[in-house]
């Protein structure tokens, strides 16, 4: 209880009533600290858990990175050896495993007799140890029978260029799947043979060499200095392996034998949809060059040319001018078997069988193309030069 007289002071946050202003200070000073020191409190302890929020975010986005580093290490292992499968560099062998996997296989499905086995595996060793291809996929005379064909063919033909003789060689038992450029190798190599200009160069190859042979034929070019880049890629080593080959081996391997090519790369489509027009007019050219004349068919003393694409090879023989002036280029496949080339060789007036061999513009629409084509010798110095220049091997690329 006050006097009637007396002041009194009401505080503003508790409604305490005093009658001493410094008393009322004093205890809304008091009022104060505690406000203070409560709201420090809490922004403390937010602050502490936001901290800790952050962290375990930041720590579940490093697991995070860390999984999917882990998941990306192991995609690029599982593509990388899916690689080296498809490209024959998984140490599973080569082509004498293969092949005998392959007629064992046989054997088991009752496709294939005990005794043939034993034959055909001591040929196959007597073939490897010379170092020569068996000959059991080779089709002969198909250049000789489509000369005889196109000049008693009047339908819509107007010219045709043939290579000189070429022999067909496919894929065997020790080569599907991974073989092509060896084979259309061989059949380069058949044309070669039967060229006197090659003589010289090829002294020291008389006979058509087995697969094993010529990886064995690419290292020694490796050796002497051809193509370092390409050769890094294979480790500096075919024998033994799988390993696809493709036009810069091509190269590499007929420089060495003193062989003068290049290397033609058609990197891009040329023509509509994807086709390559260019292609088709270089062949042309190569084929028509020193060639012209009114004969319909010639019959040419050009080698055939070695064709690549992503996958797969090839060998161009010849060319067809229809009488509409459209192109088609005639391939002898290392996929297609003998029985089928076979047929070739019959004279069939309808040229069904020409199926096998005719490519349209339409029909070539991969992305990119290369082709090696051969054109004479190279002296001692011109091959030393070419070697030198493989160091960095480049194509010709067509615009």
């Amino acid at each position: 209880d006050v006097g009637n007289d007396e002041q009194l002071y009401e505080c503003p946050m508790c409604s305490l009533t005093c009658t001493n202003i410094q008393i009322l200070e004093e205890h809304v000073d008091l009022h104060l600290e505690e406000d203070s020191f409560s709201e420090g409190t809490w922004k403390h302890t937010g602050l502490i858990s936001i901290c800790i929020d952050l962290e375990l975010a930041q720590w579940l986005q490093t697991e995070e990175d860390k999984r999917q580093r882990s998941e990306e290490k192991k995609r690029e292992r599982e593509e990388y050896k899916k690689l080296q499968r498809q490209y024959g560099l998984d140490n599973s062998g080569g082509y004498k495993q293969q092949f005998l996997k392959n007629m064992e296989r046989e054997v088991d499905r009752g496709k294939m007799e005990p005794f043939e086995y034993h034959k055909r595996k001591a040929d196959m060793m007597e073939c490897l140890a010379f170092g020569v291809d068996d000959g059991k996929t080779k089709t002969s005379g198909v250049i000789e029978a489509l000369c005889k064909y196109y000049q008693n063919e009047n339908k819509d033909v107007r010219r045709v260029w043939l290579s000189t003789g070429v022999d067909h060689f496919h894929s065997s038992l020790g080569d599907r799947g991974w073989g092509c450029g060896y084979r259309n190798f061989q059949m380069l190599l058949s044309s070669l043979l039967q060229n006197s200009l090659y003589n010289d160069c090829l002294r020291d190859t008389t006979l058509i060499p087995s697969i094993p042979k010529i990886q064995s034929m690419i290292e020694d070019a490796w050796r002497e200095g051809f193509d370092p880049h390409g050769a890094s890629h294979f480790n500096n080593r075919l024998h033994g392996s799988k390993a696809w080959i493709g036009a810069c081996e091509i190269y590499s391997l007929l420089t060495s034998l003193r062989i003068k090519c290049q290397i033609i790369d058609f990197h891009k489509p040329t023509g509509p949809m994807g086709t390559h027009p260019r292609l088709f007019e270089w062949v042309l050219h190569y084929y028509s060059t020193d060639n012209e004349g009114g004969a319909k068919v010639v019959c040419t003393s050009k080698p055939p040319i070695y064709l690549q694409h992503q996958g797969h090879s090839r060998t161009i023989v010849g060319i067809e001018e229809k009488k509409n002036r459209t192109l088609c280029l005639l391939l002898f496949d290392p996929g297609c078997p003998s029985q089928e080339m076979q047929n070739l060789l019959k004279q069939n007036s309808d040229g069904t069988s020409l199926k096998l061999l005719r490519k349209f513009v339409g029909s070539l629409k991969e992305k990119q193309y290369q082709i090696v084509a051969v054109d004479g010798v190279l002296s001692l110095e011109e091959k030393t030069a070419r070697c030198h220049a493989s160091r960095v091997l480049t194509s010709e690329k067509i615009p």
